[in-house]
């Protein structure tokens, strides 16, 4: 089982998690009700009154969370939600990278001026510790791996050029206004509840139906997290002394090719794999991310962190899950090309 540090730190802590309802953000909130605190948990309104993930879960869990709809875009609804909160996981954010190259500005907006009103709420209330998620896509191709936290950031797409700036701010506001931020830097986490936008899921999916595997390029690779492992990661952060004002790498430290996962993933499936490279597939020249590999150490060494699923366990669990839940992703295969 995945270590998320102490438990008891967790019971009846106030806690709250912008991007309740997403990937990541869902895996969170779940484990933190299940530690016992209280958790109000942000989900961006749509009409249909949903709550994203957090509408498919464990109804034992719900006297200790408190689903909240809203904009990270709304600064006095922000404040409101964080007022009496010793915690703050903050995920809110627009992730799609092709999206981005369509509409910036509202990349932008969610994902910069969004946690602008999350620091400002944040610093108005004196909250304990703020939680930042950032992405490995902000360090664009490795310069040298394996990717440590000094890497050099680069704004290869509109997203991680919105994320930069996020993790930016948060690293002023430490240190302009001594805000006590730490950001975590996931590398590719995966898992169930994924979209297909994310490779992982996509290929699964398109498996499950026959042997053709339609992709863009199959020579990046990627250091791939299990999503409990990355969850564990950002619990340990919100624990951990002398980590105030760091920014720190969640990735395994391994590498692997989009071709060599199909294979794998084929593998596991038992079935025989035919990669495509599709063409409509929309990605500027230069903005295609080419390999990503994570250093680990400091998490290791402040967090007491280390990944403990293994990408062949964390793949056949995200693919029975998948299995489970096909309706969720057929109807979608023919919008996304990843």
């Amino acid at each position: 089982m995945t270590k998320t540090g102490n438990d008891i730190f967790w019971k009846e802590k106030p806690v709250v998690v912008t991007g309740a309802g997403g990937f990541i953000g869902s895996h969170l909130v779940e484990t933190l009700a299940r530690k016992g605190s209280k958790v109000k948990a942000l989900v961006r309104y749509v009409g249909s009154g949903a709550f994203g993930w957090l509408s498919r879960t464990d109804p034992a869990l719900g006297e200790n969370v408190e689903v909240i709809q809203g904009n990270l875009r709304d600064a006095a609804s922000v404040s409101d939600l964080v007022r009496d909160a010793e915690i703050v996981f903050h995920l809110g954010a627009v992730i799609s990278i092709p999206y981005s190259y369509i509409n910036p500005s509202e990349v932008s907006a969610v994902n910069v001026g969004g946690t602008l009103n999350v620091l400002n709420a944040c610093r108005e209330a004196g909250v304990g510790r703020l939680i930042h998620t950032s992405t490995s896509e902000v360090f664009g191709t490795a310069q040298y791996v394996p990717i440590d936290e000094k890497h050099p950031l680069q704004g290869q797409s509109p997203y991680s050029a919105s994320k930069i700036a996020a993790d930016k701010l948060v690293e002023s506001y430490w240190q302009s206004f001594r805000l006590p931020a730490v950001t975590v830097r996931p590398f590719n986490t995966f898992g169930p509840r994924q979209s297909v936008r994310a490779v992982i899921p996509t290929i699964a999916a398109q498996l499950l139906k026959g042997p053709e595997v339609r992709l863009g390029s199959l020579s990046p690779t990627r250091d791939f997290t299990f999503v409990l492992d990355t969850v564990a990661g950002m619990m340990r952060a919100a624990q951990a002394e002398n980590v105030i004002g760091r920014h720190i790498n969640l990735g395994t430290g391994q590498e692997i090719s989009i071709r060599d996962l199909v294979d794998l993933m084929a593998r596991l499936m038992g079935v025989d794999a035919r990669p495509v490279n599709e063409e409509r597939r929309v990605r500027p020249e230069g903005s295609e991310v080419e390999r990503l590999l994570s250093d680990n150490s400091l998490a290791r060494s402040l967090l007491g962190w280390s990944p403990a699923v293994s990408l062949d366990e964390g793949l056949s669990r995200t693919i029975e899950w998948i299995r489970e839940h096909q309706e969720v992703y057929g109807r979608a295969l023919n919008d996304y090309v990843v």
